[in-house]
């Protein structure tokens, strides 16, 4: 089976970059094992932050239908309900749909698998009901479900306090957002607003442990000191049946790993990042990374480097006027320039900065 490109995982990396490839005529294919494409877009119903160019004020499920229409107007080939489950060194892809097995040969490949969400191990914390609030935001954005009617959110990024909110509004009790650090993690906007709704943000407090049977019904929480010891005496507990874990994301790269390509270890960009160039080039030739596998930023920033692997595949594969093309592609850089550039964006702006220049010194 073969394609000109392949783009793993249809969130919104993986999305532009199957637009941008397909609207210059490349044969795209676009997997994603799970049922619907959009990926986190469609568990987004707020309105997205920046600039009009970065769909600012747009919610992020309207952004999700705005790509999905346009994949289908460039006619790619989407397969959903398909899991890759290896990407060799020669750029072969290993797919199963369930019922039978084959090998993809693309002349291209974009990986862009997104993120996975970290856990965190106390006593009880198998019990039903604590989940990641992004499995939590899952259920309530995406199949209508509320989880619980209690809740309390470890953790106070931006996916916390967005969940929290969502909750919220769908109808649940949010007890608190607890968070270790002695400040708040996420964006004052997100922060003010659930405080404005009463749910009360603890910072220098975690989660002792968990408790229940069929369902977690309580939780207990301390204070902790500058170097997250216990403060003694300061336990308290709490009756909740939903306990939301939001301690952050990872790249999901495994298949990177699979494949070969180099990484470094980058704590700003959440973890292990495979090594790119400039245009999201791995340190495999023809397999380029983007959003959240290449380093956890926000989805605008996924979505221009979807943009850039896209476009530099389109280009390599000759389908794309190399004359334009890297017009286009000097505009794209200059827009995930500005993102990075933000008053958030600093040290993720400098790694990936780092990134480029330990790919050209490899």
């Amino acid at each position: 089976m073969k394609t000109e490109l392949a783009v793993i995982g249809a969130g919104p990396a993986g999305l532009c970059a199957a637009i941008e490839a397909a609207k210059h005529g490349v044969d795209v294919t676009l997997i994603d094992e799970n049922q619907t494409a959009g990926g986190q877009l469609f568990k987004q119903i707020h309105r997205f932050f920046g600039s009009e160019e970065h769909l600012a004020g747009v919610r992020g499920i309207e952004i999700g239908e705005m790509l999905l229409g346009d994949a289908e107007k460039y006619k790619v080939n989407v397969m959903l309900g398909t899991v890759v489950w290896g990407l060799f060194p020669d750029g072969k892809i290993g797919i199963s749909d369930g019922e039978r097995v084959d090998i993809l040969e693309p002349g291209k490949v974009v990986v862009a698998t997104g993120a996975l969400e970290n856990s965190l191990s106390f006593p009880g914390w198998t019990l039903p009901n604590i989940m990641g609030a992004g499995a939590a935001q899952t259920m309530v954005n995406v199949n209508r479900v509320l989880p619980g009617g209690k809740a309390l959110i470890v953790g106070s990024g931006n996916v916390g306090l967005i969940v929290a909110y969502q909750l919220l509004q769908a109808g649940a009790d949010v007890l608190a957002v607890i968070e270790a650090l002695p400040r708040v993690s996420g964006y004052q906007v997100h922060a003010s607003k659930i405080v404005r709704m009463g749910i009360p943000i603890l910072t220098g407090h975690t989660i002792l442990g968990a408790e229940g049977h069929t369902n977690v019904t309580g939780a207990e929480i301390a204070r902790i000191d500058e170097s997250f010891n216990t403060i003694k005496g300061s336990e308290f507990r709490v009756d909740v049946d939903l306990v939301c874990i939001a301690v952050g994301l990872r790249p999901l790269s495994e298949l990177c790993w699979m494949a070969g390509m180099a990484f470094d270890y980058l704590p700003e960009l959440s973890g292990f990042v495979p090594l790119h160039d400039e245009l999201m080039e791995s340190s495999i030739p023809g397999v380029y990374v983007a959003g959240d596998v290449a380093g956890i930023e926000e989805a605008s920033s996924a979505m221009e480097e979807g943009k850039l692997a896209g476009t530099a595949a389109g280009i390599s594969l000759g389908k794309i006027d190399k004359a334009s093309g890297e017009k286009y592609l000097a505009q794209a850089g200059e827009r995930l320039r500005a993102l990075r550039l933000g008053p958030y964006g600093d040290e993720r702006y400098e790694s990936k900065k780092r990134i480029i220049k330990k790919y050209h010194a490899a």
